[in-house]
């Protein structure tokens, strides 16, 4: 089968051509075939750490999957949802309503992620969230339609701010974006402090998208005078408060916490001025034998880029779909999503992204998180040789306990 590239373009739906095949052959195709849609942000400040890479990560893992060889056809299209819910929703709705399609996965931006969260529900399809980071997500909004893969605002306030909090920082200021992502990461965030005895100074939100000088920000964070100035936002708003926060000399009498920070950022930033920066993740390209393995099989389609956290959570997710669907049958696979995802919360996990895993009761998918720290330009050995690995974070301390989430689904 081949695909109408035109609609691969940034377009809502990719359109099968089946001319040439006899009737009975297409249908017989069609019916066999299973639809990921890769919805994400392929224009705006999250491209380069989900975007296209996102696209050749499930690529990749449709064929890691060896479904083919069992007859099931996998058909990927893509969408730009330029991180406006309204946008993702009603692609979203096109895509399960007009073409077919039977998972959406990656969906950036935790407005957007909430917004397809409720069409899944409403349409009995699946999504498989990797770059969305709102906890809500397996906690009060949960619902049975929707995995959280990679991470989560919880895991990084956990990791990265409780770390911040051990070594002395007791007081903080936020800079935060103003949507739900920057809401929850502040609100985990500051939820962590407290128990751990410190103190929240005040907290600034900026515009997003489109915050290109953050120097009122910054001037407010440092007259706070909180040892810690947390950075609640991500991507390219992220980037900018580094460098900015560099310029204004706030780290000489500050410590900056990047609350999300992914390879691909400090790869815009520079080792020069990324290093000494902590930061939490769950994948890491050089980490051991298996994420470099993952990152040798894409980074040649992605213009000798090493895939990020989020692309690796794409990767991982279709491919424990696909294995869903070949465990049930495409039919049944089809029939329902909410019967899929109970299959798939039933299997265990296994990839060269996380390793071995599980996902939980509550849609919370388990493995380690790593607390890392960016090398100096001279600890580096080349392109992309950019972590130091500080700590491991076990699965039981990775993510909060599903007691504490409030998730409806999970039986007490």
């Amino acid at each position: 089968m081949t695909i109408d590239r035109r609609a691969l373009l940034g377009g809502a739906a990719a359109v099968p051509l089946l001319a040439g095949l006899p009737f009975n052959g297409a249908r017989a195709q069609a019916n066999n075939t299973i639809k990921i849609g890769v919805l994400t942000d392929m224009s705006g400040t999250y491209r380069d750490g989900c975007g296209p890479g996102s696209v050749t990560c499930v690529r990749q893992a449709v064929q890691d999957s060896g479904v083919a060889a069992r007859g099931i056809n996998v058909e990927v299209v893509q969408g730009d949802h330029q991180n406006k819910p309204d946008l993702a929703s009603t692609i979203a709705r096109q895509w399960i309503d007009r073409d077919g399609v039977n998972v959406i996965i990656d969906v950036a931006t935790s407005s957007c992620a909430l917004a397809v969260h409720g069409v899944v529900k409403e349409k009995n399809s699946i999504m498989l969230n990797s770059t969305g980071a709102t906890a809500d997500l397996t906690g009060s909004a949960c619902n049975p339609n929707t995995i959280h893969w990679t991470y989560d605002t919880w895991m990084l306030a956990n990791s990265t701010g409780g770390a911040m909090v051990k070594a002395g920082g007791d007081t903080w200021f936020f800079i935060t974006a103003d949507y739900a992502f920057g809401h929850a990461l502040e609100r985990d965030t500051t939820g962590l402090i407290g128990k751990q005895g410190g103190r929240v100074l005040g907290s600034v939100k900026h515009p997003f998208p489109g915050t290109t000088d953050f120097s009122s920000f910054l001037l407010q964070a440092q007259q706070s005078r909180a040892k810690v100035v947390g950075l609640a936002n991500a991507g390219v708003d992220t980037i900018n408060c580094v460098k900015q926060a560099a310029e204004f000399g706030l780290t000489r009498r500050q410590k900056l916490a990047v609350l999300l920070m992914i390879a691909s950022d400090v790869h815009s930033l520079g080792l020069q001025t990324a290093q000494g920066l902590s930061l939490s993740e769950t994948y890491y390209w050089d980490l051991n034998d298996r994420t470099r393995r993952l990152a040798n099989k894409v980074k040649g389609d992605m213009g000798g880029a090493m895939p990020t956290m989020w692309q690796a959570g794409c990767y991982s997710a279709a491919l424990h779909y696909l294995k869903a669907v070949a465990d049930m049958g495409v039919a049944q696979a089809k029939a329902g999503g909410a019967e899929t995802v109970v299959r798939m919360k039933a299997m265990p996990t296994d990839d060269d992204a996380f390793g071995a895993g599980s996902i939980r009761q509550d849609g919370r998918k388990l493995h380690p998180s790593y607390l890392f720290e960016v090398k100096t330009p001279a600890e580096s050995k080349g392109p992309w040789d950019y972590y130091k690995l500080v700590r491991t974070v076990p699965v039981e301390e990775a993510f909060r306990p599903i007691a504490d989430g409030g998730c409806p689904l999970v039986r007490t």
